[in-house]
């Protein structure tokens, strides 16, 4: 959004203070406040698929509605971190750092298979959220996927929504609060939108340019007697019964083949290392 101040200077993102949608758990829970910071900064977490469209906008170079889409998706996101965040500092308000060990203490398997609550919540967060997953590990910009190319970014943006999708329905279900219950049906319906958001970018995308990426490549320095074979390289042959292995491939521009295994008579092997860089030596017979 974009505004002007009194002095003239623009702002490219307001704050509202109010959530996009409500986070209001009905008790403490700090081990499920554990839990949350998967979907908030685990790899396919919110942190992830905010930078990811966003970074993906701003570097757009496509047609413009791209742009605004991204950029669209990528600032909603931003309000999905600050509610996750938001919930998590609930589940973390009142439950001081001796209920947080009851909570473990209570139940050994809780302590074994959960791993219980996250002391940094009270150590270095203050209960507050973390940009961490729920095993404590920082959130990485390795996680973030932005090629230049909008059929393999958005392919990545499927992805995403898939995993993040299927993590907070899974969150979802370990929790009887009506209030992260509600909550996380939220986050659900709003995946539910974004993936048939990438979903529909890239059915007309990949009729424009095709569904191999990337489109540009000249078919003419790719040997086609190899582009559309499934290679069977592992025992049996169940694989051959799927689609992948016969009839016309998915491109359009040839037939699925399955073939066994073969080799060129390139034998495997190098030459001995120069001397100074005093490798091993080899055996002389």
């Amino acid at each position: 959004m974009k505004i002007k101040t009194g002095t003239g200077v623009e702002q490219m993102f307001l704050h509202k203070k109010e959530l996009q949608f409500e986070a209001k758990p009905e008790r403490p829970d700090p081990v499920f406040a554990n839990k949350v910071q998967e979907v908030l900064g685990g790899q396919y977490g919110e942190i992830s698929v905010m930078m990811q469209y966003l970074l993906q906008g701003w570097n757009c170079r496509a047609d413009e509605k791209y742009r605004d889409m991204l950029l669209d998706i990528g600032t909603e996101e931003i309000g999905h971190v600050e509610m996750l965040a938001t919930l998590i500092a609930r589940l973390l308000d009142k439950a001081p750092v001796k209920m947080q060990e009851e909570a473990v203490a209570k139940d050994p398997a809780i302590a074994a298979v959960m791993g219980g609550m996250n002391p940094q919540h009270a150590i270095v967060g203050g209960l507050g959220a973390l940009p961490v997953n729920s095993a404590g590990v920082p959130w990485s910009g390795s996680y973030i996927v932005s090629s230049g190319n909008l059929i393999a970014d958005f392919r990545a943006n499927l992805n995403a929504e898939s995993q993040g999708r299927l993590q907070v329905v899974r969150l979802y279900e370990m929790t009887d609060d009506p209030g992260v219950k509600k909550t996380l049906s939220f986050l659900i319906a709003r995946d539910t939108m974004h993936q048939n958001q990438w979903l529909a970018a890239l059915r007309e995308l990949e009729e424009q340019e095709g569904v191999v990426v990337p489109s540009t490549f000249p078919p003419e320095q790719e040997p086609e007697e190899f582009t559309h074979l499934f290679i069977n390289h592992s025992e049996g042959k169940e694989s051959a019964k799927g689609r992948w292995a016969s009839g016309e491939s998915i491109d359009g521009k040839g037939e699925f083949k399955f073939v066994e295994p073969f080799a060129s008579h390139d034998r495997v092997g190098q030459q001995p290392a120069p001397p100074y860089v005093h490798g091993t030596l080899p055996i002389v017979k």
